[in-house]
Formats: C-alpha cells, structure tokens, sequence
C-alpha cells in the first residue's frame, strides 16, 4: 500500500510547494511522520519549518502538493489532531484564565455554541496537572511567564487526546523547568502510542529528546531515526558551512554516538 493512502501513518507529506507571493519557502519538501515517535523538524531560520506545519494544517496555502493525515484530508482527520503553535504568534492579553484556554481544546468535541461543563473544566484541569499548573487554573494567562503561557497551550493540546500532535517550536525561550516538563509530556505520549512532530532549534538536544528528525531546508534534506539521519555529512548540508551550527552539531553527534554505546553496554 502506498503510505500515503495507509491510515495508520499519522502525517504523509508530498512534493508540497509553498511560496509567500513569489518567494518559495517550501519546495518539494517529502515528509513522513512515523506512527508512535517523537520527531524533530530542523534547519536554518527561514527553512519552512513553521511554514510546512502550517501549510499540512491548512493555515497556509499551498501551491501544489498533497498532505493526508492518517491516509485522510484534514478536514477528515482533524479530530485526530491537535497543534502547538509558536507562544509568539498569540496574543496573551485576551482576558481568560489558564482553564479556559485548556478547555477551548475541547470545543471540537463540544461544540461552540454549548456551555462548558464541569466534565470539560475537570479535564482541563487533569490537563493543567499533566503540565504542573494545577495551582494556576484560575490565573489570567497575561499574568503567566512565558514558560507558563507555553505550558498553558501544551495542556489545550493535551486535553484534546489526539493521536498526533504538532508542535511549532515548543522549547523556544523557556525556562528549565518548563523544558522538563515538556520533555516529560512528549515521552509520556510517545508510551500510549501517540505521535508528535515538532519543530526543533536545539541541535544539540535532539538525539536526546527525539526518535526521528527531519532535516529541512526548503526542502528534506534527509529524515530517518536519529541514530542514522543525525550526522555530521547530512546536517553540513542542510546548514552549510556555519561554523558555529556545525559545532554545536558535532558535540550532539559524538554525544549521540557514547550515549549509544553506553546503552549497548547495559
């Protein structure tokens, strides 16, 4: 069966074309997003990374190319799904509580136009546990730190019990405790079976935190297990010649490889 077609893959991308009036931001871009795995998307700023999430979502047009999640359109798929977006792109000042936010993960399955009941602020306060802000359901989200407000819509995203979730750079410009968290969030998804791609900055901590990862730049440059794909040759041609990225990239390899070996050796 083609993997497109398969419903058991949670994300098949193909010859997806995207561009910004006449600027091509995505090109050909090839992706898929393995069922069960926690993946990276990585590259330079300005590789469509943000941009091919969003295209796959349908927040974004594409100029050519097809996105089917779980072998189905999105439109037919999308109770399957929840999205992370970047903390940056919302605007925090709306006068809600944490609680309330979560709970607007539930109103695909509610409806828009029903109360909320004590058995979705219930869950949407179990969400808020799952992320440690049981003591801030009532806090206005302007009121919250960053790494909180981050936090707040990992919780929205959790609450919808999907079975792929989308994450646009969830770690960026949080603090430990929040990046702890997260962590702890991904890999208690990754045992029930759930899948979840996010766009990654951090070279470095990508073979900890991820199974897979997706080098983009404009287009795939290579994707498979970390393990295999996360290498020194596949990431100089993703980024160039940046010195400072292929540093950082080196010591995440070297310290991908002894961790390896020290697993090997248990």
């Amino acid at each position: 069966m083609n993997s497109i077609e398969s419903s058991h893959v949670p994300l098949v991308i193909r010859d997806l074309n995207v561009a910004y009036q006449t600027k091509v931001v995505v090109w050909d871009a090839d992706f898929d997003a393995p069922p069960g795995k926690l993946v990276a998307i990585v590259g330079p700023n300005g590789a469509g990374k943000s941009t091919m999430l969003k295209a796959a979502l349908g927040l974004i047009p594409i100029a050519s190319g097809s996105v089917r999640f779980f072998g189905l359109p999105y439109e037919k798929a999308r109770h399957r799904v929840a999205y992370v977006p970047q903390r940056e792109t919302v605007d925090w000042d709306f006068p809600v509580s944490a609680v309330d936010v979560v709970a607007m993960g539930l109103y695909r399955r509610l409806g828009w136009c029903l109360p909320v009941r004590r058995k979705e602020l219930d869950q949407a306060r179990a969400a808020l546990a799952k992320v440690g802000l049981s003591d801030y359901a009532s806090r206005q989200i302007s009121q919250l730190s960053g790494g909180q407000q981050q936090r707040v819509f990992l919780a929205r995203a959790l609450a919808q019990d999907a079975d792929l979730y989308l994450m646009d750079e969830p770690f960026a410009s949080v603090d430990a405790a929040t990046e702890r968290a997260i962590v702890d969030v991904l890999r208690e998804l990754r045992s029930r079976g759930k899948t979840a791609v996010c766009v990654h900055h951090d070279l470095p901590t990508v073979p900890e935190y991820f199974d897979h990862v997706a080098l983009l730049n404009m287009r795939v440059v290579s994707q498979g297990p970390v393990d295999k794909t996360f290498t020194a040759e596949n990431l100089r041609k993703t980024y160039g010649a940046r010195l400072t990225l292929l540093e950082e990239a080196a010591q995440a390899v070297e310290r991908a490889r002894v961790s390896a070996q020290h697993r090997a050796t248990l």
